[in-house]
């Protein structure tokens, strides 16, 4: 390639996307996939959130919209070896596909790289284990706290009162789930050249600015972070906080005028905002054509930093 991409958004499914871009050019990626129940007949795009719009429309819980797609065979029904078999299936199918586009990420990536991926706590083991097998060295687990979380399971005691068994009381409090109010961020790297410090003045990667504002040491768990107001006209329904995206990108990637971020699930662009707010080179990649003039817009309205950190030749 004459000349890679740089601070663009590329369209297309990134297995093949990344397919055209060179070896070592990419130092670090931060990114936000469909989770395995979003993946269901792989399909997210505006058709079928607005299809999960519809279905739950009147019921008083979007928070559908976000989960298992009604129709998949996983969204309910009886536990059986069927319904397991699905899940197994589904499972496979998902680790299949992560393995597909970890196994390009790891060839554009330099030496040192470090590899970002947001998951549910369900699902992140598969995705770690997916881009262990492409190559990537897992790191560690962080964990982003929301503020809050709904209990999405089943009460057994309004179940048992329901169908008129006697004394369901004695079953208050159990369910079938903890009130979920985390994310998992798994962490990962390529392998480095040698050592630490030889990774770092040939490719500018391997570390983590692991300073914090008042001089403690960062922890893997991020927390206190507050969510955005959407603009308007930003459709996307999975938006991550920019702050917490910055932080983020403070943490791994460092500010050197060769440093290169990438986010093959791009979806709004939050990431590169972050990128830009802090003068970080980047390449977005995106499935859906629609969201291209949303994350534009957005990126439009960052003016971003200069005064890049040097590094020895």
């Amino acid at each position: 390639m004459q000349n890679p991409p740089l601070n663009e958004i590329l369209i297309g499914d990134c297995r093949e996307v990344m397919k055209t871009l060179p070896e070592n050019y990419i130092s670090a990626c931060i990114t936000d996939p469909p989770y395995n129940y979003e993946f269901i007949g792989h399909k997210w795009d505006n058709s079928e959130i607005q299809r999960r719009i519809e279905k739950v429309s009147g019921k008083g819980n979007k928070t559908l919209v976000k989960n298992i797609p009604y129709g998949s065979g996983l969204a309910g029904g009886v536990r059986n070896k069927k319904w397991y078999q699905r899940n197994r299936h589904n499972i496979l199918d998902y680790e299949k596909w992560c393995f597909e586009w970890g196994e390009q990420l790891f060839r554009i990536c330099k030496p040192g790289a470090t590899v970002l991926v947001f998951n549910s706590t369900r699902t992140v083991a598969h995705v770690q284990v997916s881009l262990e097998n492409a190559g990537f060295y897992a790191r560690d687990m962080l964990v982003y706290k929301r503020s809050s979380g709904i209990p999405k399971g089943v009460n057994i005691k309004q179940q048992l009162e329901k169908k008129g068994y006697e004394q369901p009381e004695k079953w208050d409090g159990w369910h079938s789930c903890l009130r979920n109010e985390w994310e998992a961020i798994c962490v990962l790297q390529k392998p480095l050249s040698n050592n630490y410090l030889e990774t770092l003045l040939e490719y500018g990667t391997g570390l983590f600015y692991a300073k914090e504002q008042f001089g403690g040491f960062q922890s893997n768990i991020l927390e206190g972070i507050q969510r955005d107001k959407t603009e308007d006209f930003n459709v996307h329904c999975t938006v991550k906080p920019i702050s917490l995206m910055r932080k983020l990108v403070e943490i791994f990637v460092p500010r050197l005028e060769n440093s290169i971020l990438i986010d093959p699930f791009t979806g709004s662009g939050t990431t590169l905002l972050a990128a830009k707010e802090l003068g970080i080179n980047y390449v977005g990649v995106e499935i859906v054509p629609d969201y291209l003039e949303i994350i534009n817009k957005r990126l439009d309205g960052i003016s971003g930093l200069q005064g890049m950190l040097p590094l020895s030749e």
